[in-house]
């Protein structure tokens, strides 16, 4: 058990923790933002990073600290938060960055952990390879075998209090990034960042982020704070903690301003092109976009970055209240409406339901139906695979619509897409008392119906008759043919009504949920 990470709330994969960092004699709550520091180009004092905007950690390069004479003395002679003007937590990257952009450094993971220990780093990261996404797997193995040893090696430093990030590569093959997760965590080191997603990113494939993401995580325990390299921009970070994500780093909020881009939760803006400023942080309530374009060369980036890390810092706020009001997933599908790469991410992250679901809380906020994707939930999973513990009677009506007034079966259910039958008894139960949309599409009803199914299988004797709301071809293609099916629409009762709604009998005098098949 990992003691200086603990877990305080979880929604999804997702949690809120505390990563204490005893060297810094810091506790940081999770999800966080690392700001990166460079230490040759000051953008904001680093000072006022956690007094304005909260960072409790940052992060820093010591590879460029160690090569960059004047800056390593005064590091050594100082020590890092000295140097940095910060009171908080730092973590230090070690060069690999380095290593992958331009194939070489001059230094091994004993060296850098030990320089990092000497200047002050409150957590420290070994040297290993960050395969880049589409490698081949020989490469892949390749480096996953360096950066194994580089585990090994950094478990034999003297690091004394500060941590050691245990980095998890194996570029985009899920098997080795399930791989090195173990063995990651099988090691006595503290943090586990996923690597190499940055280039996934950019290029905005967070279907594939989510698959390696979940992949590591797969082999990662539960106790292990999971750091995502690079990863900075707001719009990511509901669906990166959704999978279980705990920290993030990234000098975006300062790369964009440099280039004149605005941030949002739906993605970048050019400031040129803005006519209004979408936001109340500081620096958007007391300019306009024309005083913004006004101000010149570092002014002009310094306010940009300022409003990047505002609205950064509000979307993980905002994040962590939906982890809190077990909303999480809603927020997900949100931020997967702003961009069609990020309802990639949304529908990869719904492919690991059964993952999510085996951590995800079993009682939370009101379940929100809100798009054909809701029907992939965990949620729903859950309550389909505890369908065949329910005690069924001989003959069963399972209904969208209220008890009919007069009817002669054992019991009545309900019917609700996405989730199927379930008796009224569990109607205040969550995720059942969900709130869904009165016009439902095909991908609900045919999880509907899938739960149809999965109650029959486990009750073959059971006579069981489905009353639904003019259901399409793939739905009712997904019931068992022993179910008698009850098109209500057709029979025109549109009056869905309640739990005590009556009836109202059509032309042949059948009331809703009678035993009569479609096609009489």
């Amino acid at each position: 058990m990992r003691e200086h990470f603990e877990i305080r709330d979880h929604d999804a994969a997702g949690r809120i923790g505390e990563l204490t960092v005893p060297r810094a004699g810091v506790t940081v709550e999770t999800p966080a933002l690392l700001p990166v520091i460079n230490p040759n180009i000051e953008t904001i004092d680093p000072g006022r990073l956690r007094s304005e905007f909260g960072a409790d950690m940052l992060i820093t390069n010591s590879y460029i600290i160690r090569t960059t004479e004047d800056v390593r003395e005064q590091a050594l002679e100082e020590g890092l938060h000295e140097m940095l003007g910060y009171d908080g937590a730092i973590m230090t990257d070690s060069g690999s960055f380095q290593l992958a952009e331009y194939g070489e450094i001059d230094t091994t993971t004993t060296e850098i952990l030990e320089f990092q220990r000497d200047i002050g780093s409150d957590v420290g990261t070994p040297v290993d390879i960050p395969t880049p996404p589409d490698a081949s797997r020989e490469q892949a193995e390749s480096d996953l075998n360096v950066t194994r040893q580089a585990l090994a090696d950094a478990e034999a430093v003297d690091t004394g209090d500060m941590l050691v990030n245990a980095p998890v590569q194996g570029s985009t093959y899920p098997d080795l990034r399930e791989q090195a997760g173990r063995e990651a965590a099988a090691t006595d080191l503290d943090v586990f960042p996923v690597g190499a997603v940055v280039p996934m990113m950019n290029s905005y494939r967070y279907d594939d982020m989510v698959d390696a993401v979940a992949a590591a995580k797969r082999g990662l325990a539960e106790d292990c704070p999971v750091h995502l390299f690079g990863a900075g921009h707001p719009m990511m970070f509901a669906l990166a903690v959704a999978l279980g994500c705990d920290l993030f780093d990234s000098a975006a909020y300062a790369l964009m301003a440099r280039d004149g881009r605005y941030l949002t939760v739906s993605g970048t803006e050019q400031l040129d092109d803005l006519d209004y400023l979408p936001c109340s942080c500081p620096i958007c309530h007391t300019h306009t976009p024309d005083e913004l374009r006004a101000a010149q060369g570092d002014e002009q980036e310094s306010l940009l970055a300022e409003h990047n890390l505002h609205v950064t810092f509000e979307e993980l706020r905002r994040v962590k209240l939906a982890i809190r009001d077990g909303d999480l997933l809603e927020l997900v599908e949100k931020r997967a409406r702003g961009h069609p790469a990020m309802a990639d991410g949304y529908r990869a992250l719904l492919e690991h339901a059964d993952q999510l679901e085996r951590i995800d809380s079993a009682s939370k906020g009101t379940f929100f139906s809100v798009s054909h994707e809701s029907a992939r939930r965990p949620e729903v999973r859950r309550h389909h695979e505890r369908l065949p513990r329910l005690s069924v009677p001989d003959r069963l009506l399972c209904t969208e619509y209220g008890t009919p007034s007069d009817h002669d079966y054992d019991e009545v259910w309900r019917v609700v897409p996405p989730f199927g039958p379930f008796p009224r008894a569990l109607s205040e139960t969550y995720p059942l008392t969900a709130e869904v949309p009165s016009r439902t599409d095909a991908s609900a009803e045919r999880a509907a119906a899938e739960g149809i199914r999965a109650l029959v299988e486990a009750n073959p004797g059971t006579d069981v008759t489905l009353g639904h709301d003019g259901w399409g071809a793939d739905a009712l293609a997904a019931v068992p043919e022993s179910v008698t099916l009850e098109d209500l629409a057709a029979d025109g009762h549109r009056d869905r009504g309640g739990d005590e709604a009556t009836a109202v009998d059509d032309a042949d005098g059948t009331e809703p949920g009678e035993s009569r098949s479609e096609s009489e």
